[in-house]
């Protein structure tokens, strides 16, 4: 049976927190699972064209990404401000680009071979020259998949 008091005035339960730490260790969790981190660190700087039709890839793990720019400003007195290739963390040459494209596909399971893409993040002030060279060093390593990165144009 309930007690009944003259006065009408209840009083609050203590709050139980008992259960909060397992809350936050649970959030906590979840976000270590779903939040991926860079690996790779830019070392050249990209400002990519702007594009109409673009279409957002869906595997990206099955994408490797090769960087065509200037060096950040980290690097210019060291590498000078010349259009510089970088692969992984590191500058590269062309030549380099065959031994990349081998290496990737041996980090890939057998059956994601043929869908493997190579994604070209170039600065939109990068010459042509260059890119025409990534392209037939990509060509001789047999990777026919390339994907060129842009921004979606504002409206």
């Amino acid at each position: 049976m309930s007690k009944f008091r003259s006065n009408g005035k209840r009083e609050m339960p203590e709050l139980n927190t008992s259960s909060l730490p397992d809350l936050i260790f649970t959030v906590l969790f979840f976000f270590m699972c779903v939040t991926s981190m860079r690996e790779i660190d830019p070392i050249v700087d990209v400002t990519t064209p702007v594009g109409t039709q673009l279409e957002k890839l869906e595997n990206k793990s099955l994408v490797s990404y090769i960087y065509i720019g200037q060096p950040i400003d980290k690097y210019r007195t060291q590498f000078g401000s010349g259009t510089r290739i970088q692969l992984n963390d590191k500058f590269a040459d062309v030549t380099a680009i065959h031994d990349y494209v081998a290496q990737k596909r041996e980090s890939m399971h057998e059956y994601d071979i043929p869908f493997m893409k190579v994604s070209l993040k170039i600065d939109e002030n990068t010459k042509m020259g260059i890119v025409t060279e990534v392209k037939q060093a990509l060509r001789k390593a047999w990777a026919l998949n390339i994907v060129y990165s842009g921004n979606p144009a504002t409206k």
